[in-house]
């Protein structure tokens, strides 16, 4: 590595951090307080290593996902700085410019630097990756990207089957859609990319399905006690495989918009924000379509063209998203702007290449990526804090997605830790008439029941949610936890007399 790449890598580095810095102030949102703040796993050094043989979510919340990396990581965050979210922060910012930084190095050996460095910089500072960057859990994002772009460079650059496999390992093990890795790959070998012989190509081949051979009992064998806990978008919850898909092909006028113009952002997708689709003469269903097309066209013209970068970069964002498009299954989400952290490298090589590939005199190119990077830079940089705590992350899905069922659930616990318990059963009631399966919802309910001095109504909404979750004692634990810290001893006996 030449001094002039040193300093390209670090100017993309810098680029990925300076937008995310107003993270550092925020703290634990969302998911972030099961995942790390309430979890036994990440208190102790010794859980770097009984993370691997554990669930993703703790188990007395369902068990659901198998990513021990990210909790290993947590546990070494933990072991430093205790409970304090801005090391947390500072370590997804670091990770983020690691990832951003790979994706300079993936397109470098291929194209110029000015195209590299271009896709470098417009991945760093993309506002789509607010979510994944400044909450804590995104981290799984984060890494999972992170192993899928080395296994590429890996492969394609260093012609090297050991740290391909090993890193395709290392992001699997992360989260499960850096699986896509060896497809990347495969997709630039077509392109005449650094394409092996055919034996040096079957060996890779074998190499990484000796990795998933490897993963893929593991993850079995952990998340075996909980199969029966299958985790579906609500949005496809009762609906047939003929709506699933019409619903998702629907979904992909979202996905374009997110990855092209990002200026309207979500914390919340789900039911009735974005309801199911049931017929191809829907609307929704033909701008999906139309998104397609277009993609479609794009990629044709770039490959008849011979632009390698961005037909790559076209190729990479399809092959990214079709593990969680809900095109080949249905899966937990409809719509999430974490998702589309890795599909977006693929936006930013292709985006690298038409504006980074001497198509343009320079002095307009370089005002034009100066014009995108200061406007991505601004808008994620004032998206960051919505994640600074629940209050703010609820207040936003309020305000950007009125209709969602999440928004009344979360102001019912906000309002239940402010000892207003009529006002949080009434939001429970309006999280239910919008969407009824969520047992969180039910739990809420049940204890600003008890608050209220009604058990018949408790005891109704304990049966549903042992209906929706069956033996999660994790959700008697931690309200129980909630009512006792907010000085209800007697609901908080109630709740935790009911442990399974």
């Amino acid at each position: 590595m030449d001094r002039s790449d040193r300093r390209l890598y670090l100017a993309v580095a810098l680029c990925a951090i300076v937008p995310y810095l107003p993270a550092l102030w925020n703290g634990f949102a969302m998911d972030d307080p099961y995942i790390i703040v309430w979890n036994p796993l990440v208190h102790s050094l010794g859980g770097m290593l009984r993370a691997f043989g554990a669930p993703y979510w703790p188990p007395d919340l369902g068990g659901a996902m198998y990513r021990p990396i990210p909790i290993a990581s947590y546990a070494i965050d933990w072991a430093i700085a205790g409970g304090d979210p801005a090391w947390f922060h500072a370590l997804n910012l670091l990770w983020h410019a690691a990832v951003a930084v790979s994706v300079v190095a993936v397109a470098r050996r291929w194209a110029g630097a000015t195209a590299a460095f271009v896709a470098g910089l417009l991945f760093a500072v993309h506002p789509v990756h607010v979510e994944a960057v400044a909450n804590v859990i995104g981290r799984a994002e984060l890494m999972a990207a992170l192993g899928a772009c080395l296994s590429v460079y890996a492969a394609l650059v260093y012609d090297s089957i050991v740290w391909s496999a090993a890193a395709l390992a290392f992001g699997l093990l992360s989260k499960e859609n850096a699986a896509v890795a060896p497809a990347l790959i495969v997709w630039a070998w077509m392109l005449r990319i650094n394409r092996p012989s055919r034996s040096r190509g079957v060996r890779f081949a074998l190499a990484w399905l000796l990795v998933f051979v490897l993963y893929a009992p593991v993850r079995m064998i952990v998340l075996h006690p909980y199969e029966r806990l299958l985790s579906t978008a609500p949005v496809f919850v009762g609906e047939n495989a003929l709506t699933v898909r019409l619903t998702a092909i629907s979904a992909l006028a979202d996905v374009a918009r997110l990855l092209v113009f990002p200026l309207t952002l979500r914390a919340d997708y789900s039911p009735a924000e974005r309801i199911a689709v049931r017929t191809p003469l829907d609307g929704r269903f033909l701008l999906g379509l139309l998104a397609v097309v277009v993609w479609a066209m794009l990629l044709r013209f770039c490959w008849r063209r011979g632009r390698r970068l961005e037909t790559y970069g076209l190729g990479w964002i399809a092959i990214a998203f079709l593990p969680i498009a809900n095109l080949l299954y249905p899966s937990g989400v409809y719509v999430a702007e974490r998702t589309l952290y890795l599909p977006s490298v693929g936006l930013a090589l292709a985006v690298g290449g038409a504006l980074g590939g001497g198509r343009l005199p320079e002095r307009k190119m370089w005002a034009v990526v100066a014009l995108l990077v200061v406007a991505a830079g601004v808008r994620s940089a004032l998206r960051t804090p919505v994640w600074r705590d629940n209050l703010a992350v609820t207040g936003s899905i309020l305000e950007d997605s009125p209709n969602s069922y999440r928004g009344p659930a979360r102001m019912a616990v906000i309002y239940l830790s402010h000892r207003q318990p009529e006002r949080s059963l009434a939001a429970v009631g309006v999280a239910n008439r919008t969407f009824d399966r969520d047992p969180a919802v039910f739990i809420t309910g049940a204890d600003a029941a008890f608050t209220l001095g009604q058990p018949q109504l408790a005891d109704s909404m304990l049966a549903r949610l042992e209906q929706l979750c069956y033996r999660c004692p994790g959700y008697y634990r931690i309200q129980a936890g909630a009512a006792r810290a907010r000085g209800d001893s007697t609901t908080a006996d109630s709740l935790a007399a009911r442990i399974p």
